[in-house]
């Protein structure tokens, strides 16, 4: 075959290589993987969980750069451009470097099929493997026991929290989700724990395969005030803290698990307070309760499922008054739509209802008739409503929220939420910055 000769026709070609988008399992990958020679000689972090993963892959990158450290980091999905998924020393690769790694997969694959996410995995782990890294950062994208990416073995594994998500694929509960996640542990190890009241499944896995286990409240565990905040570990202690740039109310503890990751490989990569204290301050992660300012604020979101809705929901309910909060959504057709919109349902004045550019998500119309039902049921039960809600369809992100801006006055908010491609929508031509019309008029 002749091999493809940019990133958008080799991540074409990646899409055309297995029958289905989702294939569980690591028979194919690790093949694929031993016929590359692939493998790190550097510290690795796995990072697995239902919400947090992306701050908590964000965090441990930015303060291990300060401390002066050479790192590499995959997260997916991606919001805009492929290339955000595969960071080296802060910036994200170069998709032309990507050819040869595409073409190495390719090579080595044979008659193998492999997902799109394996794939794209496989080249990416590459790509890092070569860089001459100190530490190296990997997401899982779904689960963790039969995550492509679970065929790297973690230094240092970390669990942020668990709840209700691809129940489908990881099991009907937390504790089954909980089994899944805890598969990226290694006998030996560390695995560090950030959900405060985790599935007891994680700790009888641990037990079982002789990982060393820290729990949040056990090993390590923060506390603070209005200003500042504290952390100590097994170690370590960290006093007088300034609060992480990543804002929400689960950032303390994400920002707690990754104290605890460093501690446990302090001896491999030890880093200082003051780089503890500039890389908290500096982390970035596009999409994450990101609040750009403007007139109206808008708000940008990746929450997708009911548990990350819920903290968007306390997240706004902390920002102070605005008259009207106008929302921006689009949702993939197998999430809990029903409960996504509850969770927002009592601060919400108008909904922006968007179709999504895949065959996976759910209509405008979908979305609009799951609004409307959770409004009529909201009433029949007397639950507490903004005085008047409206909605409406739009054929895309971009258009929503140009309708947003058009009904919104200077002092109101937007929030963009739902999914990656809803965020990503907006994201595409740059970070919006809303000047409402009102303000000419």
């Amino acid at each position: 075959m002749t091999l493809p000769t940019t990133l958008d026709d080799w991540l074409a070609h990646a899409e055309r290589q297995h029958a289905q988008t989702i294939a569980m399992g690591l028979d194919r990958v690790q093949m694929v993987r031993e016929c590359m020679g692939l493998a790190f000689d550097c510290p690795v972090f796995t990072v697995a969980g239902t919400n947090g993963k992306g701050s908590t892959c964000a965090m441990l990158e930015s303060i291990l750069r300060e401390a002066g450290w050479r790192v590499g980091v995959y997260t997916s999905p991606h919001l805009v451009r492929f290339e955000e998924r595969c960071r080296i020393d802060g910036q994200p690769v170069d998709g032309q470097t990507l050819l040869e790694d595409f073409a190495a997969v390719e090579a080595a694959r044979g008659a193998v099929p492999l997902t799109y996410f394996e794939f794209t995995t496989l080249a990416i782990l590459r790509r890092l493997a070569r860089e001459g890294l100190d530490a190296v950062v990997l997401e899982v994208g779904l689960g963790g026991r039969l995550d492509a990416v679970n065929i790297i073995d973690a230094d240092c594994a970390v669990i942020t929290s668990i709840d209700l998500d691809h129940m489908e694929l990881l099991g009907p509960d937390r504790e089954s989700i909980g089994r899944e996640k805890a598969g990226i542990m290694r006998a030996g190890r560390p695995v560090v724990v950030s959900d405060p009241m985790p599935p007891a499944s994680i700790a009888e896995h641990a037990q079982a395969i002789g990982a060393n286990l820290r729990l949040m409240g056990r090993d390590f565990n923060y506390s603070g005030d209005k200003q500042q905040w504290g952390w100590g570990g097994r170690q370590q202690r960290y006093a007088g803290l300034a609060y992480p740039a990543l804002r929400g109310a689960n950032q303390l503890l994400n920002a707690s698990g990754v104290l605890a990751a460093l501690e446990a490989l302090r001896l491999r990569l030890p880093v200082t307070a003051q780089a503890v204290r500039v890389g908290l301050a500096r982390a970035e992660l596009p999409g994450r309760f990101q609040i750009v300012p403007g007139q109206p604020t808008l708000i940008l979101d990746v929450a997708h499922n009911p548990h990350a809705a819920a903290t968007l929901a306390h997240n706004l309910d902390q920002m102070g008054f605005y008259p009207r909060t106008h929302v921006v959504f689009g949702a993939m057709a197998d999430k809990d739509i029903a409960q996504l919109v509850q969770r927002l349902l009592p601060l919400v004045d108008a909904w922006y209802l968007c179709d999504l550019p895949t065959p996976r998500a759910a209509s405008a119309a979908q979305l609009q008739a799951a609004v409307q039902q959770a409004l009529a049921g909201a009433r029949a039960t007397g639950r507490a409503l903004p005085p008047q809600v409206d909605s409406s369809v739009h054929d895309g992100p971009v258009a929503a929220l140009q309708a947003a801006i058009a009904a919104a006055d200077p002092t109101d908010r937007i929030v963009v939420f739902g999914s990656f491609y809803t965020v990503g929508g907006v994201l595409a031509h740059g970070v919006p910055r809303l000047d409402a019309p009102h303000l000419g008029a």
